[in-house]
């Protein structure tokens, strides 16, 4: 299988190593990011799925390019199918999240929030006697503390984001419609396409400017829930979850047979790698309308980003 577990280039200035992601930030203020295939769940890499860097990149890049001017955003050039030159920002501490549904899991999820009993939440207040994944009145944003030094994101209304200085309320006001936009976009985008954009989180940073960009990804598989239209109602009505890009393969078979917290990873079948690579291209080709073409150049993944990156090999 053809995979980028890793994308450390030590020819290219100011390496970071996040969880999927692989940065570098050049002298002029760019920034070189690499998308691998490392799939990431119980806060550590479980294995890599082929094509997934690929498919995340090409899918942020359909929607950048459909946003564009609704919102600024990071991206400067695409040199490689996994590979973008963004501007520098310097990251907003507001994590948006943007809800059009009651679902969700974590413990910050309006759906887990609802079945507590909570009823005014984010800034928000909800009607009673609403169902799982009942479609909200109205799209809503449920914005979290972004946490920096590995703790725990906390929710936060617009009021304790402004009262914190976390943001000015200019700022804020155009955080929000940014992302209020950007969402309207994507539902009315992927409705098209016979889906259901449920929810969505963004990322903003500032320039050097102080301009407000739109940074990091969107609506892709991994940042955004997306439903099938058509399983919806019935779904609804049956008090189920709708169809979606199910690919939590390997989190549920590795959830299954081990504390993934704790205890060493066992192997992964190749066949459950080889099917969620597989959901991954469905889900790009189902969300963008096209072909999936995978990018086969170069003896290795990692050997074609190189020499796709080498003009920039000299700038460190």
């Amino acid at each position: 299988m053809r995979i980028l577990s890793e994308a450390h280039f030590p020819e290219l200035p100011n390496y970071y190593r996040g969880k999927v992601r692989e940065n570098y930030d050049l002298p002029d203020g760019r920034r070189i990011i690499i998308s691998t295939d490392r799939l990431s769940a119980f806060d550590r890499i479980l294995t890599s799925i082929p094509y997934k860097g690929q498919v995340l990149t090409q899918t942020a890049r359909f929607w950048f390019e459909a946003t564009k001017e609704i919102c600024p955003n990071h991206v400067l050039d695409y040199p490689d199918p996994n590979v973008v030159i963004g501007e520098r920002l310097d990251i907003l501490p507001v994590e948006v999240v943007v809800r059009g549904y009651l679902a969700g899991t974590t413990g910050t999820s309006v759906l887990t929030l609802y079945k507590k009993g909570e009823r005014q939440m984010y800034g928000v207040t909800l009607p009673d006697g609403m169902r799982d994944n009942q479609k909200l009145p109205e799209a809503i944003i449920t914005p979290t503390s972004k946490a920096f030094d590995g703790g725990h994101d906390e929710p936060l209304t617009p009021a304790e984001i402004v009262g914190k200085g976390l943001l000015t309320q200019e700022q804020w006001d155009t955080l929000s419609r940014y992302a209020l936009a950007l969402f309207a976009r994507g539902q009315q985008m992927a409705a098209e396409r016979g889906l259901i954009l449920v929810d969505t989180k963004y990322e903003f940073g500032t320039d050097r400017h102080g301009v407000i960009k739109l940074a990091d990804e969107i609506h892709t598989p991994d940042s955004s829930r997306y439903w099938i239209a058509d399983s919806y109602e019935q779904a609804f009505a049956a008090g189920t979850r709708p169809a979606s890009f199910d690919k939590d393969f390997v989190r549920a078979w590795v959830a299954e047979r081990c504390d993934p917290y704790k205890d060493d990873i066992p192997e992964i079948p190749i066949t459950l790698i080889e099917e969620t690579s597989k959901v991954y291209i469905r889900a790009y080709e189902a969300i963008t309308g096209q072909a999936f073409v995978p990018d086969d150049g170069g003896e290795t993944p990692k050997d074609r980003i190189r020499q796709n990156l080498r003009p920039y090999f000299t700038q460190g």
